[in-house]
């Protein structure tokens, strides 16, 4: 193979259609807006709007309830603590906080802390200090000699303060 053989795919490059050419080019005169308008101006998309009628968005019911003061907790499976160990991210037997397992990418920063869960499974010793566990994750830590602190969720220790 040569530089100067080497080219695209037949068709892997579609030039861009230029409107306003002239009546031959098929995309002439109105550039496909069709006729007069508001929606052959420049500059207006009105998403929603059905031209006066009551929009569908308007008529339908709203159904449902959103809570305001839902807590939203970060996930740490047991299954990714024990491939954490086998890579050497962390050591058995180690203290494992909150803020070590954000820095070492196990899990993202979240508003009201992370919880436990026994997804996956351990088999390292390790003492975790986490804002919330599952019963199961609690028992799966503890047979395996290890121990579990849970810690009250962010927003409930800043009030306490």
């Amino acid at each position: 193979m040569k530089l100067n053989e080497l080219a695209d795919n037949p068709g892997a490059r579609k030039a861009r259609t230029r409107v306003g050419r002239g009546i031959g080019s098929g995309k002439g005169k109105t550039s496909g807006a069709g006729q007069k308008g508001q929606k052959s101006r420049s500059g207006v998309a009105i998403n929603g709007f059905e031209g006066g009628q009551m929009p569908i968005y308007r008529r339908l019911p709203k159904r449902g309830f959103k809570n305001l003061f839902k807590k939203q907790f970060g996930v740490v499976n047991l299954g990714t603590l024990q491939t954490a160990v086998d890579n050497g991210v962390l050591e058995e037997g180690a203290n494992v906080t909150i803020a070590i397992l954000e820095e070492n990418g196990l899990a993202r920063p979240q508003k009201d802390g992370l919880r436990l869960l026994a997804k996956g499974e351990l088999k390292a010793k390790l003492n975790i200090e986490i804002t919330g566990a599952s019963k199961s994750a609690i028992a799966a830590v503890e047979k395996v000699g290890g121990s579990v602190k849970v810690l009250a969720p962010a927003a409930e220790a800043e009030k306490a303060e």
